[in-house]
């Protein structure tokens, strides 16, 4: 989509033009979904959250001033409308602090030759905390600070997860590759 096709179609949204607002979602589904899928567990999942969130780049696309910074934001909707799914679920993965974790191990050296697309199938499995926190950490580069404050929980808490969902990603990796030697 050109630049000014592109400021028409944003301009369309804004009053609330079904045609446009479906040209935009077709224009970023493809993006969006990539970003959704980090934080789902499944494709549905992905599909929901990517649904919640361009409902409410709809209803507050005002707040987005220019059409450079439209990807930019989009992606803070995505991911803070995944944030806000994972805060409704109601089952929650027990965390704790990272005091209890201490004795974990990480090595992260057998994550290094997965593709994209295989590691996104091994970090769809992890528990929705720890996929929420490494995605957050891993993926968008926040701190554990700022993972803290967003989602509610210790500093500590957000490392102990990060550290568990690397632990858990090594144990599918090598279950995977276990199984794929046997029958490969």
């Amino acid at each position: 989509m050109k630049h000014l096709e592109f400021a028409q179609v944003l301009e369309g949204c804004r009053r609330h033009d079904a045609h446009c607002q479906k040209r935009l979602y077709r224009h970023f589904y493809n993006y969006g979904m990539t970003v959704c899928s980090r934080y789902a567990s499944h494709r549905e999942e992905a599909k929901e959250i990517l649904n919640d969130a361009f409902y409410k780049v709809f209803t507050k696309l005002d707040h987005c001033r220019d059409e450079p910074s439209f990807k930019g934001w989009l992606n803070r909707v995505l991911v803070n409308t995944a944030i806000d799914h994972y805060r409704k679920q109601k089952h929650r993965t027990p965390t704790v602090d990272l005091v209890h974790a201490a004795h974990l191990r990480v090595d992260e050296s057998p994550l290094e030759s997965l593709s994209a697309q295989e590691l996104l199938a091994l970090v769809q499995q992890l528990p929705p905390s720890y996929r929420l926190v490494f995605n957050l950490h891993e993926v968008e580069g926040y701190s554990h600070t700022e993972i803290a404050e967003r989602l509610g929980i210790s500093k500590g808490t957000s490392k102990s997860n990060l550290a568990k969902a690397r632990l858990k990603l090594q144990s599918l990796f090598l279950k995977r590759e276990s199984k794929n030697n046997r029958y490969g």
